[in-house]
């Protein structure tokens, strides 16, 4: 039988801001953020995509200019996911196309979410370039896709996974590993 572990905590509401902060400076610094565009993925990855445009206006002066991507229809396993998929809405109110586009995830880990944010974020122009920005690489890749900014790498055991807790979903600001417990016991 197994159980929830004790979770792991790797980054606190400040390590995350100091991270988030990292990851700002990085994006600014990577090209222009006058034709800048924010995209996060749902569900958490829009919080942190909201919350990266603001520190990236803080730095710069320039407002930038964020959406959203719910995934779900274009994942590759969506006739494994349920007959009843919850799906949520795609907001991007601007046209990506020429613009520089930043898709903005909570974890990185196989790289087959991040191939169907690619695909539907083709649907609504082409942007002059895509980057990807994670707060954490937990390696285990299937696909061939990296991170162009990460804000923290960490391996995790087999059976473990990193879970990021945002206030408006969870009430709480945190990184950390949740793993199960096969030891038998309850």
């Amino acid at each position: 039988m197994t159980r929830e572990t004790e979770p792991h905590v790797l980054l606190d509401a400040t390590g995350v801001d100091e991270t988030l902060g990292r990851l700002a400076d990085a994006i600014v610094s990577g090209g222009t953020v006058a034709d800048l565009i924010l995209v996060g993925i749902r569900r958490r990855g829009v919080e942190l995509a909201e919350r990266l445009a603001g520190l990236v206006a803080e730095r710069t002066g320039h407002p930038v200019s964020t959406g959203s991507l719910d995934i779900t229809l274009y994942r590759d396993d969506f006739a494994q996911i349920g007959s009843m998929p919850q799906i949520g809405t795609t907001e991007i109110s601007v046209d990506v196309t020429g613009r520089r586009v930043v898709i903005v995830d909570d974890v990185l880990y196989t790289g087959r979410t991040i191939r169907a944010a690619l695909n539907e974020i083709a649907d609504f122009g082409r942007p002059s370039r895509i980057e990807l920005c994670v707060l954490v690489d937990r390696g285990g890749r299937e696909l061939p896709i990296q991170a162009d900014y990460a804000g923290l790498a960490q391996t995790v055991g087999e059976g473990e996974h990193v879970e990021v807790r945002v206030p408006e979903q969870d009430g709480e600001m945190c990184v950390r590993v949740v793993g199960t417990d096969e030891t038998g016991t309850e």
